[in-house]
């Protein structure tokens, strides 16, 4: 079970100014409105993030078969409706606000349950989309249970409406994006305290950190690291010791209603850097703000990346940039729309991205700058708000953030 497991499921029956309807509802009713435009019958999730996004219920992938099954709102029947293992049905019936939880028992024929539930929906032809993440066990199990069915993914439907964040999914990633930005306090604070920690006792402490400041879980393994290990971009962490006056990458985030942060800051710990990182430290914060400042309505993803990349390569250090600028985030930590040469894809508000440029020097240091941005009606509104700056220990990185 995931450490964000059933997160967001107290809100499912909220009051809003739509009505009495709550988040997961409104996402369904637009997932079936999507079915018809994608000539689609229904689709059926597995627990996964599109389950999750579409009740409120998070659960890790298992041996039982689990399903929730959302037919095209032209449906003689459109309701959905979920059908789970019988030693679940408590808890997703407190968790969800889906009104039909069909079960089956150990013992029984799953096969068969999920045939009739896809047959009483009238979804045991036409075509339907499966989540892109389903197990091959399942999703054959579902050829067998509706055999005169063609298939497709579930993206087909989904990716759209989940690129585009809600006002409930964008609360929840500003509160996990401020989190992470009160332990990049705390890792400031730490100053010559944390020369001779290794890069693992200082994930570790970050872990911690988090969870005192309210998040839940890491939303990904902790990068720490250190010198020489920074030129690796997804590096993780060891027991590489940090020195004093050496670049340590530190990139991490945690969970907050199953939503995730992600921020990069690369620090200097006890000492003054050399001058050659304090250079490449300020080209890539000056790459950041530009990436930052092409975040608007209407412009393409790719435009972005070239904003940030022109600056590194002005500076030189073009080869040394190794990776895209940015992806976006959502229940996922990486996915659409991603930042990157040849992404034409246009911005839309609510939209949640990254912007993280770096330099990527072999065997001497890396630095990475990230943060987390989300796209408004006329720019864009960064969820990470710390300094940008490399200083610790108490030393002012004021001039350096932007």
């Amino acid at each position: 079970m995931t450490d964000d497991a059933h997160a967001g499921g107290s809100t499912a029956g909220e009051t809003t100014a739509e009505g009495t309807t709550g988040p997961y509802e409104r996402r369904r009713e637009r997932a079936a409105r999507r079915l018809d435009a994608v000539d689609a019958a229904g689709l059926v999730a597995f627990p996964s993030r599109n389950l999750q996004y579409l009740t409120g219920f998070a659960e890790e992938p298992g041996e039982r078969h689990f399903f929730l099954v959302v037919p095209a709102a032209s449906a003689a029947d459109p309701s959905p409706a979920l059908l789970v293992p019988a030693l679940y049905e408590t808890q997703v019936r407190e968790a969800t606000d889906v009104a039909e939880v069909r079960t089956w028992s150990d013992g029984d024929d799953p096969v068969a349950a999920t045939r009739d539930l896809l047959a009483d929906r009238g979804l045991d032809g036409g075509r339907l989309l499966v989540d892109d993440t389903m197990w091959a066990r399942f999703s054959q199990d579902l050829r067998a249970a509706a055999p005169g069915a063609t298939w497709g993914l579930a993206s087909e439907a989904l990716a759209d409406l989940r690129v585009r964040k809600d006002e409930a999914e964008l609360a929840a990633l500003r509160e996990a994006a401020a989190v992470a930005d009160a332990v990049v306090e705390d890792l400031r604070e730490l100053g010559a305290d944390a020369v001779g920690m290794t890069e693992a006792e200082l994930a570790d402490r970050i872990a911690d950190r988090l969870a005192a400041r309210g998040g839940r879980g890491v939303s990904f393994e902790t990068v720490v690291a250190a010198g020489e290990n920074g030129a690796k971009p997804h590096h993780g962490h060891g027991d590489r010791e940090v020195r004093a006056g050496e670049p340590v990458v530190l990139d991490f985030g945690t969970r907050v209603d199953g939503y995730p942060s992600d921020q990069t800051r690369t620090l200097v710990f006890g000492g003054e850097p050399p001058e050659e990182y304090r250079e490449v430290h300020e080209v890539v914060r000056e790459a950041q703000a530009a990436g930052v400042e092409a975040v608007e309505p209407g412009v393409p993803a790719s435009a972005v990346d070239r904003a940030a990349r022109e600056v590194i390569e002005a500076a030189g250090y073009g080869d040394a940039f190794v990776h895209r600028t940015g992806h976006g985030v959502g229940l996922e930590v990486h996915e659409e729309p991603y930042l990157v040469a040849g992404n034409d894809r246009r911005l839309e508000p609510g939209m949640v991205c990254s912007v993280e440029p770096g330099i990527y020097l072999d065997g001497r240091f890396g630095c990475r700058i990230e943060d987390l941005v989300v796209v408004t009606e006329d720019g864009c509104e960064r969820l990470n708000r710390t300094d940008r700056g490399w200083e610790t220990g108490g030393e002012s990185g004021g001039s350096s953030a932007r």
